[in-house]
């Protein structure tokens, strides 16, 4: 297996983790995951809600990957460029992506508040309602969330051309911390909150580190490719 893409993969993994971890998802998935333990009598199901709750997110951004690889790939002279000089594209969103986690520049969607969805969804069905919940949040997208997804998971999966295994690990990353929390709300674990601060702590160094990383890369790779014109 080429060496580049078993690093796509580490980065498609790393990249969802981070978005999880990232203060709005974080507090939205916690949100999701609580509402949806405190309606529910069994640990089993609980634990099952968050793992559903998840599986709604993969989805989400299985299907985005999905449609855009798709489209470029109906694109003759697009999916030719692609193959050929991705690189020229990857690394200046590398760079901007890695300016935007670093918050050199700064984004701002507004406030993303799905709360009263969530309820009506999970009220009565919480496993059907947790796969909903997941996709709706996952569609909320944050700016380090959206940075994140199309200036980097998105890039690389069109440049390995992979609709399902790299989206797939991206989404498995974000699915991690969810279900943990449900096994921690499930539980009823008391130090929810130690562990929301722990992670809060993770997720501004490894924003960091990942952005430095990003403008490194994203300036290797153009210099790299104007070198080759």
């Amino acid at each position: 297996m080429d060496s580049t893409y078993i690093i796509s993969l580490g980065s498609a993994l790393w990249l969802g983790i981070l978005t999880s971890i990232s203060p709005c998802p974080l507090a939205t998935n916690i949100a999701a995951v609580s509402y949806i333990g405190r309606n529910i009598d069994s640990k089993l199901t609980s634990v099952l809600s968050g793992l559903f709750y998840a599986i709604g997110r993969v989805i989400v951004y299985m299907g985005i990957s999905i449609m855009v690889i798709g489209a470029l790939a109906q694109v003759p002279a697009m999916s030719m460029f692609l193959q050929t000089k991705v690189n020229l594209v990857l690394g200046p969103l590398l760079f901007i992506t890695g300016l935007i986690l670093l918050d050199i520049i700064k984004l701002s969607f507004g406030n993303n508040n799905h709360s009263k969805k969530a309820e009506k969804l999970a009220k009565k069905r919480p496993i059907l309602g947790s796969i909903l919940i997941g996709a709706l949040f996952a569609l909320a997208f944050c700016p380090v969330s959206a940075a994140l997804f199309f200036g980097s998971m998105l890039p690389i999966a069109i440049k390995h051309q992979s609709t399902f295994i790299i989206p797939s690990l991206y989404g498995l990353g974000t699915a991690l911390p969810v279900i943990g929390f449900a096994v921690l709300i499930a539980t009823g674990a008391n130090y929810i909150g130690t562990v929301f601060n722990k992670l809060t702590q993770l997720e501004i160094w490894g924003r960091r580190v990942t952005g430095i990383i990003f403008i490194t890369v994203g300036v290797y790779f153009t210099i790299t490719f104007l070198i080759k014109i």
